[in-house]
């Protein structure tokens, strides 16, 4: 999402192409990691297994909805799309989405990027998913999704091109169509490679004509829609804008298109059949970022007349694009456009109901009600009536149920007046950090892209205080809790007032440092507190993998001292019994520091150790002084029980890349451990409860979440229970069943 708080977001720095591989490295999957081909010989076994019950826990969305379909012929049905948590389907019954595709696992995470998505309106069961996060040359090739039962099973068909369903312009129409005049033939618009097409119903695909020249660096086709038996394709790197085929075979420039359009992208367009009318929207830029300018255009398809009919001319410092539109399948002559990137007057949706000759504004009219949900109250700020909003729907059975995609959520109506979110079921945090109290407080504190730190008092409700305030965050970088001292938690992140806050009260209510160094403005990163609460330490690195000296504080943020043996950019880890005791893992060189003065300074301990991935990361058993585990990714796993002073290697697994304890299970022995990691031939989730020496693989194959590799805890005060952080399905958590 893009949010109102200043600060990189997993999306927009992931976006482009310049420095992807370095964003990757700090908030997903490296890119930089070695190819499955390249790891160490895997055991060829299967490890034992037990059967979890998972759930998601309730935060309400937090990511952009990138698309929503309601089915044409189906009433209830409606399916919803994501730029980086896969696609959901809703369930009217229940009043709450389901989550289609958690069984794409660790290798499959390019594929949590919704493209587009498509129906067969004569066919009421089939859909069709095309997938893939980045278009970038070190991302793997998109793959097209069918399923014949609602996307309750699916069947894979891996494409010879990459898709970007994570990257600029993911938030343009559908570039996946059925064939009005064929069901079994298929239309998918390519980024970058011109437009495929399947004659088998998805299993099979090849490339078509098309007239426009590909371009390696644009948008492409960005949207495919049907208007009765025509097909009309939204071209974005400039010439005609518009095209159209009669036939499926030949393609034309639509004639007497807007002159303006050829400097404009056409970001979504949708067809009234009642007065065979197509609405095109267009922006200078694909979006969501970035868009000063637009217009929506008219088409009469009988007779080849264009007309503006544009609401609002940006202009000036109201400059935005036009994203969404929908039409009323009921009432003819009844549509809805979308502003966006409208940060002055924030956008709102225009509602006609005479073809485009007039419009009203509804968000002049709008009564928000966001209780469910009161993160989106910002803190404590009035919530936003949107931003990023290029999803748009009208529910063809309900004339007056829309609903709306945010950069956070989804908004939906029943009256045109009163909008809530409608988004139960649906979580996209990309999650940085974990921690689960030991006792009393919070259920769990979480870290999260884009939408800062969560104090969760259950995990069946969305955080009843929101966000953490006194700053508000963007994205989380830092967040900790001392051992000894459960009450006292600092955190770190990106925000407009601040980047480092301290909590007396377990995270309930924070109080920012009253100081901080100058590069915590444009480099926030993880942050570390002692046993007893009474040293902090904090590292810098920026978004770009640029490392900074690290810094502590002995006054809870009111000074800081920089601390010349700190390794630069390095996660710092508190001694959970010893307060004088910090550790750092220096991945340029494979070596661990050690300090014994509560940070003042650092010694070179352990060496030789794995190098190169900033994401290999130390944790310290709870309740144990100088018991550490090394996550080092395909390298695997490695312990030390002296402090960090030597580490010897763990056999039992070949791969570790994110770990962390919960309950022993019994009274008197070793916490248990979870970890994403593997000791077969794939990544999973497992536990042990014989300190490392045998795993438990306590996921499935219909839960595996895309990438998992950040943030994993076990509860303290549950055997068995785990809290796994996803690139995108937000927090998942389990308990044996």
């Amino acid at each position: 999402m893009s949010d109102p708080i200043q600060g990189p977001s997993r999306r927009t720095v992931l976006a482009g192409a310049s420095g992807a591989a370095a964003a990757v490295a700090l908030t997903g999957p490296s890119a930089l990691a070695a190819p499955r081909s390249a790891h160490a010989p895997r055991p060829t076994d299967r490890a034992a297994a037990q059967a979890y019950t998972w759930r998601t826990a309730a935060i309400g969305g937090t990511g952009f909805i990138t698309g929503v379909l309601f089915h044409p012929k189906v009433k209830g049905l409606a399916y919803a799309r994501t730029d980086i948590g896969g696609a959901y389907r809703w369930d009217d019954t229940a009043q709450r989405w389901t989550a289609l595709t958690d069984h794409l696992g660790w290798d499959d995470y390019n594929l949590l990027g919704v493209e587009a998505m498509a129906v067969d309106p004569a066919n009421t069961n089939r859909l069709y998913l095309a997938l893939g996060a980045y278009a970038q040359s070190w991302a793997g090739n998109g793959a097209v999704l069918r399923s014949a039962d609602r996307g309750a099973t699916w069947s894979r068909t891996g494409l010879s091109v990459k898709l970007g369903g994570n990257e600029d312009g993911r938030g343009t129409g559908e570039r996946l169509l059925v064939d009005p005049r064929d069901s079994a033939v298929l239309y998918l618009g390519t980024r970058h490679d011109g437009l495929l097409k399947s004659t088998d119903q998805g299993a099979t695909w090849a490339t078509a004509p098309f007239p426009a020249a590909a371009n390696a660096s644009g948008q492409g086709i960005t949207f495919l829609v049907a208007a009765e038996r025509v097909v009309y394709a939204g071209w974005g790197d400039g010439g005609s804008a518009l095209y159209r085929t009669r036939d499926g075979v030949t393609w034309e420039p639509v004639p007497g298109q807007p002159s303006a359009a050829a400097t404009r992208v056409p970001v979504r367009a949708a067809f009234d059949a009642n007065t065979r009318s197509l609405y095109v929207t267009y922006a200078n830029t694909p979006g969501p970022n970035n868009q000063t300018d637009g217009a929506v255009h008219r088409l009469d398809t009988a007779t080849g007349v264009w007309t503006d009919v544009t609401p609002v001319k940006p202009s000036g410092g109201d400059a935005f694009g036009y994203g969404g539109v929908a039409v009323d399948a009921l009432v003819a002559g009844t549509v809805v456009v979308t502003t966006n990137n409208r940060w002055g007057p924030v956008d709102t949706l225009y509602r006609s109901t005479d073809g485009g000759r007039s419009w009203t504004s509804l968000k002049d009219t709008a009564v928000l009600d966001v209780r469910e949900t009161p993160y989106l109250n910002w803190g404590g700020s009035a919530p936003k009536f949107g931003w990023w909003i290029q999803a748009v729907g009208i529910d063809p059975y309900d004339s007056r149920h829309l609903v709306y995609g945010t950069g956070a959520t989804l908004f939906g109506t029943r009256d045109l007046v009163h909008w809530a979110p409608q988004i139960r079921g649906l979580e996209e945090s990309a999650v940085r950090q974990l921690i689960a109290p030991p006792a009393g407080g919070a259920q769990l504190l979480s870290g999260l892209g884009d939408i800062g730190v969560m104090y969760h008092d259950t995990l069946t409700a969305s955080p009843s205080r929101g966000m953490a305030s006194n700053p508000v965050f963007g994205s989380a970088t830092g967040l900790a809790m001392a051992a000894l001292k459960p009450a006292v938690v600092a955190r770190a992140g990106w925000g407009d007032q601040g980047n480092g806050a301290l909590s007396a009260d377990g995270g309930k209510s924070w109080r920012p440092f009253a100081t901080q160094p100058a590069i915590a403005s444009t480099a926030p990163g993880p942050i570390a507190v002692n046993a007893d609460g009474t040293a902090l330490l904090w590292s810098f690195i920026h978004w770009d993998g640029t490392k900074h000296p690290g810094f502590r504080s002995t006054d809870s943020g009111a000074t800081w001292r920089e601390v010349p043996t700190f390794p630069k950019g390095a996660v710092p880890v508190a001694d959970p019994v010893d307060r004088t005791r910090f550790y750092v893992y220096d991945t340029d060189g494979g070596a661990v520091y050690r300090s014994t003065d509560a940070g003042a300074t650092f010694v070179k301990g352990a060496s030789g150790l794995p190098a190169g991935d900033i994401q290999f990361r130390i944790a310290a058993a709870p309740g144990r002084t100088g018991d550490l585990w090394l996550s080092a990714k395909w390298n695997g796993l490695y312990r030390s029980t002296d402090g960090g002073t030597s580490f010897t290697k763990v056999t039992s697994c070949w791969g570790s890349y994110a770990l962390g304890f919960g309950k022993s299970a019994t009274a008197t022995g070793y916490p248990a451990i979870f970890q994403t990691g593997a000791t077969e031939n794939f990544v999973g989730v497992y536990r042990s409860d014989d300190t490392g020496a045998s795993w438990t693989r306590i996921n499935d194959d219909t839960h595996q979440w895309g990438w998992t590799g950040e943030t994993i805890t076990g509860d303290p005060r549950v055997h068995g229970r785990v809290y796994l952080g996803t690139n995108g399905r937000g927090i998942q958590y389990g308990d044996p069943a």
